[in-house]
């Protein structure tokens, strides 16, 4: 959605991308806040989290050894201080927007998966689900960034409602609410679905699946400039930036012929080649 080419990239060529330190702490603040929930009620305070920090940074460089890149030019240390620094003020924040104390979730960094009636595979990661005494669910998912403005809610909620009509299938309940914890401007964005919300989700997922069937068939993935390509990995190699693409690895058709084979195509299994699951971020 939000680049064909960028898709490209990531799924089918697999180009490598450099850590960034803005996902690196968000990835550092959701294992903290996960973690925390392992202590008695009484125990979840603000100390105690941060205090988790420092620990959870040194679980993090031993599964990925390759986030020592981030901070290999700073050896006095006083970026890293600064880094986690700002990963305590985060941290703190959210004791301002939710009382962990009042809180025991059904789940935490809950793997799902479903399958639509198409074959399609959604699955996704959870950061926390809650499940009230009536059988009432909430999706709760952490941002370490800052709310959208009102305009751009809508792409926001788009992530909570893909997780919600996995859900749904799954388990054949709808979630009473989806929430977003913005930590870095400590806004709380909720939303309640209905059930033809999650049928709209449903359907522009097949659109989507059908579009990027077509392009994998066609070879033709084209960049769609936006004011995140200052931050893409792969400007290099982006015809916008005067690049050229690797050689694509997978067989070609005219675009008449693609477009007549999708029409045709079962659903895509796993030993057929291309992707064949859409993930939630």
């Amino acid at each position: 959605m939000q680049c064909p080419l960028l898709y490209r990239f990531r799924v089918i060529d697999k180009l490598p991308e450099k850590p960034s330190e803005a996902a690196t702490r968000g990835t550092l603040v959701h294992a903290v806040l996960e973690r925390l929930f392992d202590a008695p009620a009484v125990d979840r305070t603000a100390p105690r989290a941060k205090a988790l920090i420092p620990g959870q940074w040194d679980r993090l460089l031993e599964s990925k050894p390759e986030l020592t890149e981030l901070f290999e030019e700073d050896p006095g240390g006083e970026r890293l201080a600064g880094w986690l620094g700002e990963a305590e003020r985060l941290v703190e924040r959210w004791f301002s927007l939710e009382d962990p104390t009042r809180l025991e979730p059904a789940e935490r960094e809950l793997f799902v998966e479903t399958e639509l009636e198409s074959g399609l595979r959604l699955r996704g990661v959870i950061d926390r689900v809650d499940v009230t005494p009536a059988g009432d669910v909430r999706i709760v998912d952490y941002k370490t960034g800052k709310a959208p403005r009102p305009e751009y809610a809508e792409g926001a909620l788009f992530q909570m409602k893909f997780y919600a009509l996995v859900v749904w299938r799954l388990k054949n309940v709808v979630p009473r609410r989806l929430q977003l914890v913005y930590l870095g401007s400590g806004d709380v964005l909720t939303y309640d679905p209905v059930v033809a919300d999650l049928e709209r989700v449903e359907r522009k997922l097949l659109a989507l699946w059908d579009a990027i069937r077509l392009a994998t068939g066609t070879g033709e993935w084209r960049p769609r400039p936006t004011k995140l390509c200052g931050w893409c990995d792969h400007r290099a190699v982006c015809p916008e930036f005067g690049g050229t693409p690797p050689v694509y690895p997978l067989p070609v058709l005219p675009v008449e012929s693609a477009e007549a084979v999708q029409g045709r195509m079962e659903p895509v299994r796993p030993e057929a080649g291309p992707p064949v699951a859409l993930e939630g971020p």
